[in-house]
């Protein structure tokens, strides 16, 4: 045999070693392959679940590479123990999805270890909760019934094994390989967005970019981090940072209604899923809120303010309405800050002699409020233990039994009073349509959509009702009183039939942000000051505005006096913003004119009020996860 002989075979022996090598690697880790591939296409059916404008391709190799370091450490065990830790974490990765999803469908968000530590919030929609959940959610658990069979056959296969020092040497390639790709995405992210991963604001958008295993480690990250630097001191410069932004903003002093309400009572209202839409709307020639209407027309009206909740949904309403502070970027914060020193309107009422009230014929302890209410500083909190339970409408006691007796209770608190309302009959998901009497609604009849007119016509009704009552007895001769909605009513699942209704082809998420504003009026005595006011606003604003008409000193607020500011920002808990002319859609990172509704190009101004928005929520965060106002910092 001659040399070129002899090469040529020495050349071919390791070209088939090598093969044989690289088929025994891929047969002996052929339950890491299809672990990969299942883990992959349910992350990214998953997205496309969640986004309809999610783009599977882009995410797919930050989905593999957030599998990669999972499958470098499965890679060091051996294989019998390796095929059932697979099978287990298959598991573990289709509940969590399968979770998602559900949570998704009712928050619009993705959950957080905040929220699932806040879980007991959830008792009180598993009703709702359990009208999301499709028959197509239970693709997720599909691959679970063949495959565990499969993994034992699979296990026990006589196969030549790889020796430890081969598992570890593969171990590192597979494990560095994703550590750096996944770092890579993660930082590329920062650059983009800096305060995206710290604020977790967007969580949806994170998703998207990152996929839904890595959104859950940062999730877990972050949760570990607050929670041990929650009790550390907050440095000397960021403090001074926060005091130069409140100092920054626009005060409460305005010529508008200066000094309004002195002396009078007030009466707030917050309606359960009230959303604009249904104002001055007809069905079928007849009008969805009669009664609203007319209270429209003898009111203030404000058109284009917005719900700003987060996942505490009612009690975020609540918290942002009464302390002008964003919600928990995680969990609720009627949850998260019963701790807290707040400097709220219910405190500052009582500091001018108001006596104060909450009333709400619900559980005393569902979202928390009667731990939270003390914290509010409110003097007397009527619940479900204070009414007579005798008729039940939806989730609990009737709108019009508990509306009827509040007008009770609220003519025997001593004057001046605070007294704030929250409404329940009108509690997704609407299925007590026995209970909301007959309403015609046409084509919607069967739907969600027409369960809910039916439900908020009822509740119009009881408010109508009540509001009458209010004037007869000659209370709203020296009230005033403020009604607004809490959050949106057709969960996005839905949105279609909102868009029949409000006859939108081709709709946008400009035109889905455009429908989350919930109605809100201020009624003054004898109809005064009623009229229009278009200013772009939110709930966040609403104890700035009524600050300024009880002559109230504000220290610790981000929102601003609707009359009298020349802004018209408003900035929502997933990092969304508008001010009025532009509106930037945080989940598909997307600037809309809302004049021409048509998307527009991001300039170096709009990033940086893009920024702002995600600093604001960052200083909100600060004061309320570190205890802040007790420890004096103001405006």
């Amino acid at each position: 045999m001659n040399l070129s002989e002899t090469t040529y075979k020495r050349t071919e022996d390791i070209a088939l070693k090598f093969v044989r090598n690289l088929g025994l690697i891929i047969y002996s880790s052929l339950d890491i392959i299809i672990f990969v591939l299942l883990i992959t296409a349910k992350v990214l059916y998953y997205g496309k679940t969640i986004n309809q404008y999610y783009i599977a391709s882009a995410l797919r190799m930050p989905v593999i590479a957030s599998i990669l370091p999972i499958v470098g450490i499965m890679l060091l065990l051996k294989e019998k123990k390796r095929a059932k830790a697979l099978f287990i974490f298959d598991l573990i990765v289709s509940l969590i999805l399968f979770a998602d999803t559900a949570y998704y469908g009712y928050f619009k968000d993705i959950i957080s270890v905040g929220a699932i530590r806040n879980g007991v919030m959830l008792s009180g929609v598993s009703a709702s909760l359990s009208t999301l959940l499709k028959f197509n959610d239970l693709v997720y658990f599909v691959d679970l019934i063949p495959l565990l069979p499969l993994i034992i056959i699979y296990s026990k296969c006589k196969k030549k094994r790889l020796n430890g020092i081969a598992r570890f040497a593969i171990f590192l390639v597979v494990f560095s390989a994703g550590v750096f790709m996944d770092g890579n995405y993660i930082y590329q992210l920062t650059l983009d967005q800096p305060l995206l991963l710290s604020t977790m604001s967007n969580k949806i958008y994170l998703t998207n970019i990152l996929g839904n295993i890595n959104y859950h480690a940062i999730d877990i990250y972050n949760y570990a981090k607050n929670e041990i630097t929650s009790n550390q001191s907050v440095s000397a410069e960021a403090k001074q940072n926060i005091k130069t932004y409140l100092q920054s903003g626009e005060s409460n002093s305005g010529v508008v209604m200066k000094g309004a309400g002195n002396g009078k009572n007030m009466i707030i209202i917050q309606v359960e899923a009230l959303q604009q839409f249904v104002i001055n709307k007809k069905i079928n020639g007849v009008e969805i809120t009669p009664n609203l209407n007319k209270w429209v027309n003898k009111s203030l009206y404000f058109d284009n303010y917005f719900y700003q909740v987060a996942a505490g949904n009612t009690s975020d309403a609540e918290f942002m309405s009464l302390n002008s502070l964003y919600p928990a970027e995680s969990g609720a914060a009627y949850y998260m800050y019963t701790g807290d020193t707040l400097d709220s309107l219910p405190k500052e009422m009582e500091t001018k002699g108001y006596t104060t009230a909450a009333l709400h014929g619900y559980t005393p302890s569902f979202w928390n409020r009667n731990v939270m209410y003390k914290t509010e500083g409110f003097n007397t909190f009527y619940s479900a233990n204070n009414f007579d339970n005798n008729e039940q409408v939806g989730m609990g006691l009737s709108d019009k039994s508990f509306l009827t007796q509040s007008v009770s209770k609220i003519n025997a608190l001593k004057q001046p009073y605070f007294s704030f309302l929250i409404t329940l009959s009108s509690h997704y998901p609407f299925n007590d349509v026995k209970g909301y009497g007959n309403f015609n609604v046409g084509e919607y009849d069967g739907t969600l959509m027409g369960n809910y007119l039916k439900g908020i016509h009822y509740t119009d009704q009881q408010l109508g009702m009540f509001l009458d009552e209010l004037d007869k007895e000659g209370i709203l001769d020296n009230s005033i009183v403020v009604l607004y909605g809490d959050h949106n009513a057709i969960p996005k699942d839905y949105i279609n039939q909102l868009y029949k209704l409000e006859n939108i082809p081709n709709a946008t998420d400009l035109d889905w942000y455009e429908l989350q504003k919930v109605p809100m009026l201020i009624h003054f005595p004898k109809n005064a000051n009623s009229g229009v006011n278009h200013t772009y606003s939110g709930q966040m604003d609403l104890y700035p505005t009524l600050a300024n008409m009880f002559n109230i000193n504000l220290k610790y607020t981000f929102g601003k006096d609707i009359l009298n500011s020349k802004s018209q920002n408003v900035v929502f808990r997933n990092g969304s913003y508008t001010d009025g002319k532009v509106f930037y859609v945080s989940w598909t990172n997307t600037y809309y004119n809302i004049k021409t509704g048509k998307p527009i190009t991001e300039t170096e101004a709009l990033e940086i009020k893009k920024e702002d928005a995600l600093k604001e929520l960052n200083f909100s965060d600060d004061i309320l996860n570190h205890n802040l106002i007790k420890s004096g910092i103001s405006k």
